[in-house]
């Protein structure tokens, strides 16, 4: 049983011909016969006694009658409901973000979100970049911000800031330095790094790698806040985003590196994603809370 051929009895009975139901829904007469005739072969019981040129309806036609009056009422006000929730910037949006850019980019943000949009419900999911891909792909999460450029052919990216890497090291002792620093000289450091999966590592080695910088791998880690920790201690020295050293770089030499080096953040989703009202009002509140 479907709506529609509710909605064609409904207009059979009301304008009691076929003729002109089918004229008032727009439709040829064949057609909506046709829906009719499928109705009652699916129920089982005749609508309609026809007589001749005459149609009334059966004692079951009159009992269903307001029923599916009811019913098409009924859908009309979810169409509309679905319309206005689709309007509104309401309800539950799930945004996936990246380790290294969740505690120092997304999180400082958030408040201005509650207070602007106090009717969005925000959830967040930390992952790794392939890991959100995939949460895409399954609609687990709506948005993911991460590190550009993704390439899949079924995700659609866009640009949101760039932020640049920045030189960290020891406070004191042999390595203390003054000045921007070359990644040539990178050659001479023990370099910390994050483990294969992040995408900060990926832009690390990348730069080095056009500088032509040989370095000496230590170490590696998940944690951002691990690697100024052992930069602290003397352990070595590293690359990381300007924004964690607000909040990690108070015991750590920072330099800007001569050859300037950024890193792309932008937001992704699915391709063939129709954003509802909430995602695009969070969408707007990446881009202005990130230009």
């Amino acid at each position: 049983m479907e709506l529609l051929q509710l909605r064609y009895f409904v207009a059979v009975a009301k304008a009691g011909s076929f003729v002109k139901a089918a004229e008032h829904e727009g439709v040829s007469q064949p057609a909506l016969s046709q829906q009719i005739a499928k109705l009652e072969s699916e129920l089982g019981v005749p609508l309609f006694d026809r007589l001749g040129r005459s149609l009334r309806l059966t004692s079951f036609g009159r009992q269903v009658l307001p029923k599916s009056e009811d019913l098409l009422q009924q859908a009309s006000i979810i169409r509309k409901d679905a319309e206005a929730f689709g309007n509104a910037a309401c309800g539950r949006v799930t945004l996936g973000v990246i380790p290294t850019l969740l505690p120092y980019v997304v999180s400082p943000l958030l408040d201005k979100l509650r207070i602007q949009h106090p009717e969005i419900d925000l959830q967040l999911v930390e992952d790794q970049t392939h890991i959100l891909i995939d949460k895409l792909r399954s609609a687990d999460i709506d948005l993911a911000v991460l590190a550009l450029p993704i390439r899949h052919p079924e995700i659609v990216c866009s640009e949101l800031k760039r932020e640049e890497l920045v030189f960290i090291s020891p406070l004191t002792g042999d390595n203390a330095q003054s000045g921007p620093v070359d990644l040539q000289a990178l050659t001479k450091e023990r370099l910390l790094l994050l483990r294969e999966g992040n995408c900060l590592r990926d832009d690390v080695l990348t730069a080095c790698s056009r500088a032509k910088a040989q370095f000496a791998q230590v170490f590696e880690t998940d944690q951002l806040a691990s690697i100024f920790a052992l930069v602290a201690a003397g352990s070595g020295s590293s690359l990381v985003p300007s924004s964690a050293v607000d909040f990690h770089g108070s015991k750590v030499q920072v330099l800007p590196l001569r050859q300037r080096v950024y890193r792309r953040i932008g937001y992704a989703q699915l391709r063939s994603h129709k954003a509802t009202a909430a995602q695009k009002t969070v969408i707007k509140w990446l881009r202005s809370a990130l230009a």
